[in-house]
């Protein structure tokens, strides 16, 4: 629902009885990241950092339609069935060329990401911020890893067609703090992410992703919305909400990545968590799940903080439960005016 109109419009409809058969390209073979434009940046100059990502915000549903980008759309069959369903919990956003690794508890994953070694570091060959890619062995388990370093700060950030930021921050931290604060809220659409050093310098490793199809960008331009739409839409309105309570001004076409299964993975969140407090896109949170509703309501700074540990500081753990308090305030409103059918999803 969008400004009291339901999601469900006649084109939404139609593209949903529209079940062309058509199969899409072959797999992605590279990692999903942002797109990189030069920036100018005011303040701060000795830190010495030449560029970094333009801002080119992912469309998700439009204002217009409440339906996602390019939805007068085709469905399609779906893709074929992931071998090891837990692992598909906890990828990292990229592609890549190997076989897909057996299943892993989470206690295993994380035990593998925080001690294997690794070898055959290379940069990912797009980005400015030194973004590099693993493999990664433990003697018996050998799979790619996402390595991020980056740690830098200005007192004024300016990125091409943007507002100032003050007090910006580009940190490997967020990585871990988005896949720790999703875990909280119980959602599984975020990467599993440790903090450990490489090479001598602390950074963020997260799971290389097995199965990736395309990006959201790719998405758009094959004006597809999968075998099902209702649940693609569903996902696109737990983005919305997760986005704004970590506050990422960053996210884009390229940092949303769909795998085999039609399910859509957040990715790449060094420059999440402002501290600003607002919503910044109040019109797109139309509607909610109910469990993340909940969980936004349980949401207690204890608890927050044994989660996210030491990756966010104390004024990043105020400025996010108060803009969790702001999204609580939102939907309720939503609520008293549309009822409870017209605003949660079960």
């Amino acid at each position: 629902m969008l400004n009291g109109i339901d999601l469900v419009t006649p084109a939404f409809i139609a593209a949903l009885f529209t079940r062309l058969r058509i199969e899409l390209p072959g797999r992605v073979n590279r990692i999903g990241v942002r797109n990189e434009k030069q920036f100018k940046e005011v303040g701060d100059q000795s830190n010495g950092v030449n560029g970094a990502r333009g801002v080119n915000p992912s469309a998700g549903l439009s204002a217009e339609s409440g339906q996602p980008p390019g939805s007068s759309m085709r469905t399609s069959r779906p893709f074929p069935a992931l071998p090891a369903a837990l692992l598909a919990l906890f990828v990292c956003g990229a592609a890549g060329a190997q076989d897909a690794a057996p299943a892993l508890s989470p206690e295993a994953m994380e035990a593998f990401l925080l001690d294997a070694e690794l070898s055959d570091v290379r940069g990912v060959g797009v980005g400015v911020t030194g973004s590099r890619r693993a493999t990664a062995s433990d003697g018996r388990l050998t799979h790619d890893v996402h390595v991020q370093t980056v740690d830098v700060s200005r007192s004024r950030f300016v990125a091409p067609g943007a507002r100032v930021e003050l007090n910006f921050r580009d940190s490997w931290r967020y990585n871990v703090a988005a896949y720790r604060l999703a875990v909280l809220l119980g959602m599984d659409n975020v990467p599993m992410s440790v903090s450990r050093r490489v090479d001598g310098e602390p950074a963020a490793v997260t799971w290389w992703v097995d199965g990736v199809r395309m990006t959201e960008q790719e998405r758009i331009e094959q004006r597809d919305l999968g075998p099902d739409p209702m649940r693609t839409s569903r996902q696109f309105y737990t983005q919305y909400v997760f986005d704004e309570l970590i506050q990422n001004r960053d996210r884009n076409q390229g940092n949303i990545l769909w795998t085999d299964d039609w399910k859509m993975w957040l990715i790449d969140h060094t420059r999440a968590f402002r501290q600003d407090v607002e919503l910044t896109q109040p019109e797109r949170m139309t509607r909610i799940e109910r469990r993340l509703l909940d969980a936004l309501r349980g949401l207690t700074p204890d608890a927050l903080e044994a989660a996210v540990g030491d990756s966010l500081s104390a004024g990043e753990r105020s400025s996010l439960l108060r803009r969790r308090d702001l999204l609580l305030r939102h939907f309720d409103e939503r609520i008293a005016r549309l009822g409870e059918r017209g605003v949660v999803l079960d």
